[in-house]
């Protein structure tokens, strides 16, 4: 089989304040943007990985979500419990100081991990967390 990673998906509340994160702070590139409000579907990704995106999307949007399910969801992102998504970078360091600079939240500085890796946490504006390994 041949089969890629097209888009993945995490959740925004605010997508001004997304944007503000993935395209400013990360750097990626906004390949879409459709809807309105804070109902705004938003696909981002690294301008050299023209075939991988992130799809930034309100988190309750399916009618099929009860009431009680979207009162989850949103405590969940509250808490930083509901999205996350693992990225790489050649130089850790000089990525961990940009999105430091930029107010971004870290949860964890570089940080060389007993299983083998070393990485730093961040959270997004909606709460996501945000881990980037260094690549070696």
């Amino acid at each position: 089989m041949d089969i890629t990673i097209h888009s993945s998906f995490l959740p925004h509340d605010d997508p001004e304040a997304s944007l503000a994160f993935y395209r400013d702070a990360l750097g990626f590139e906004v390949r879409s943007d459709v809807g309105s409000g804070t109902m705004r579907w938003i696909t981002v990704g690294p301008a050299d990985q023209p075939d991988t995106s992130i799809l930034l999307a309100p988190p309750a949007a399916d009618p099929g979500i009860t009431e009680d399910e979207r009162r989850t969801i949103a405590e969940m992102m509250a808490k930083g419990t509901y999205g996350w998504i693992l990225l790489a970078t050649k130089d850790l360091d000089a990525t961990f100081e940009r999105l430091q600079a930029g107010d971004a939240e870290v949860v964890q500085e570089p940080t060389e991990q007993p299983y083998g890796v070393r990485d730093c946490a961040f959270r997004d504006p909606a709460g996501n967390l945000v881990r980037i390994q260094q690549l070696r």
